[in-house]
Formats: structure tokens, C-alpha cells, sequence
């Protein structure tokens, strides 16, 4: 699939993302998908123990584990901090709102600590099914909260920046949004390849071209994190971002490729954000699928780079 009108970077290295996809396609091919195994405490030991189709994840020695005060207790996070601290990168991890965890991205959370000179707190939200909506939303919220009032204190600087992947960027718009007119204490948002209508916007409802997560992937996850609700009433605001008043919102940057089933999300909603009068920047990757950035491809080092300077400069003293 290729949108040739909304390309933005990726064209002049097509054929090699092309040719990474058919590798990752492949492998993919041979695994059961999520819907079958239908065990998420299952998928995350085998994604921890490095038995799935993902290796172990990597943990840094530098990284800190704390806990922060939420309403249903503690909201443990995760807390990489630089030498120089200039601004506070509130991290929000992806996984279908299922999966995932705060430290399961530290390597490339340490290094951007280090590159942009933010403190990254990485928030270890509550996950379904065994705590559906509304606590993982809650629990960013939370964070989001501490943060607002504390990072002075905390991390010597109020310039914070809000950001994550897949159902990270979807927990960081409703976390924006939950905020109202505190959503500005945040100088910008990095949202990437985010899920913003959970009922499902057509590239997710027609994901055969698409790559990593299915509509039968997708549809899993949302049953997970919503069980029991209607398409409509998947709809609501502080669940489906997409349909929300997004007025007063924080300059945000969209990242999404164009063989990702949530592409329309991404478009859709990166529209609706400038259209409320924000600032808004739209990365749309050709060829690129769910989860690029963690491939060793040129369009992902070119998009870390574009990230690592977006937060760089939201950050920086105006």
C-alpha cells in the first residue's frame, strides 16, 4: 500500500524497507497470532524470556526504579537521568494496552536521556485484561499529574514533554486530553504510530496489506482493554481520542508508515489536532510498518534522529 500524497520521508529508501518487511512478514508468518495464543500473562513471559518472537529486552544499569502516588496506590516508573537534565520526557510504552513494559525499552530510552539531555520517566501502568480500562489511563494521568507539580523539584526544570508508542501514544493523547487546560504545562508531544479510534478506523478494519498487527491482532487487544463495550461506546472521548474536542492541546508530532494498520489513525487525527488550532507535524514513513523504529532500517535511524531533536528542542528555554 502506498499513499503516495502524504509520503513525507522513506521514498528514496523504499526498496530496502521493502525488503526488511518481506523478512519480518515472513517470520511473523510462522508464529500463532495473540488472538490465538489468547493468554497475555503467557505472551509476556515468553517476550521476557525471549522465547517469542522478540528477544529478551536489555536493562540498563543506569535506569532507576521508584514509585509515585496515584489514586489506587503507587504508579511505579521507570527513571533514566542524564548529567545535564534541561527537560523531563514523560515516556509512555506500548503493547496493546496488554503487553510491554517500562523497562522493556531502556537502551533507546537511556540514549535519547543522554542525546537530548531530559530526564525520562517511564510510566509502569496498570495493564488488562487483569485491570482493564480505566486504570491504565488512570495511572499515566497520575503520572502526568506528579509530574506537573514535582518536576521542579524532582529534576530542577518545568519543561516536560509527553510521548510513546502504539497504545502509548493513544494513553499519552487521552492523558493530554484528561488534563484540560493543564495540558499545556507539557511544551509538546511525540506520539507515534498511536491507536486513536478504538472502534476501529477502515486501515485497521482492512489490515491486509498491513503488517505486525492484524485486524484479528487489533481486536484481541481492544476485547482486553475494553471487554463487554459497543463499537459506540468504544467511541467516547477519554477512550478514542480521535473524537474528542482537542482545542488547548500542545504541539504534537505524528509518526505513523504507510504499511501500519493504524496509518488512518495517525492521519486522521494529526488533521483534527491542527484543525483545533494546534501546532502539528505529520511524519508519514513510506513502506514503514507497526513498530519500525525498533528495526535496524534507515527510515528508523532517520526517524529517532527527527524525534530526538523534536523533544531536544521542546525542551529547550524559550
Amino acid at each position: 500500500m502506498t499513499v503516495k500524497g502524504c509520503i513525507t520521508t522513506g521514498a528514496d529508501v523504499a526498496d530496502e524497507t521493502r525488503q526488511f518487511n518481506a523478512g519480518v512478514a515472513e517470520l511473523l508468518a510462522g508464529q500463532p497470532p495473540l488472538e490465538e495464543i489468547d493468554d497475555a500473562p503467557a505472551i509476556r513471559a515468553a517476550r521476557e524470556n525471549g522465547t517469542g518472537v522478540l528477544p529478551a529486552p536489555v536493562r540498563v544499569a543506569e535506569a532507576v526504579n521508584r514509585t509515585i502516588p496515584g489514586r489506587d496506590g503507587g504508579v511505579p516508573v521507570r527513571v533514566f537521568r542524564p548529567e545535564e537534565v534541561r527537560g523531563v520526557f514523560l515516556h509512555i510504552h506500548g503493547g496493546g494496552w496488554t503487553l510491554g513494559t517500562a523497562d522493556s525499552q531502556d537502551p533507546l530510552l537511556w540514549g535519547l536521556a543522554q542525546a537530548a539531555n531530559v530526564a525520562v520517566v517511564s510510566v509502569e501502568y496498570r495493564l488488562a485484561p487483569e485491570h482493564p480500562y480505566p486504570a491504565g489511563p488512570d495511572d499515566c494521568e497520575d503520572a502526568a499529574r506528579w509530574l506537573i507539580a514535582e518536576a521542579a523539584a524532582e529534576f530542577g526544570t518545568d519543561r516536560l514533554v509527553i510521548g510513546g508508542e502504539s497504545a502509548g501514544a493513544h494513553l499519552a493523547a487521552v492523558t493530554l486530553l484528561r488534563l484540560g487546560e493543564r495540558a499545556r504545562a507539557f511544551a509538546g508531544a511525540q506520539l507515534t504510530f498511536g491507536a486513536y479510534d478504538l472502534s476501529m478506523t477502515p486501515s485497521q478494519r482492512d489490515a491486509r496489506d498491513m503488517l505486525v498487527i492484524p485486524t484479528g491482532t487489533m481486536a484481541w487487544f481492544y476485547d482486553q482493554f475494553l471487554p463487554g463495550m459497543s463499537p459506540e461506546e468504544r467511541r467516547a472521548p477519554d477512550i478514542s481520542p480521535l473524537y474528542a474536542d482537542l482545542r488547548g492541546m500542545p504541539p504534537a508530532r505524528f509518526t505513523v508508515g504507510t504499511r501500519d494498520p493504524l496509518l488512518d489513525d495517525s492521519l486522521f487525527m494529526a488533521a483534527r489536532w491542527e484543525a483545533a488550532g494546534n501546532e502539528t507535524e505529520l511524519e508519514v514513513v513510506a513502506e514503514a510498518a507497526h513498530a519500525f523504529i525498533a528495526w535496524p532500517l534507515t527510515v528508523a535511524e532517520r526517524e529517532l534522529e527527527a524525534q530526538l531533536a523534536y523533544i531536544t528542542a521542546k525542551v529547550a528555554k524559550e
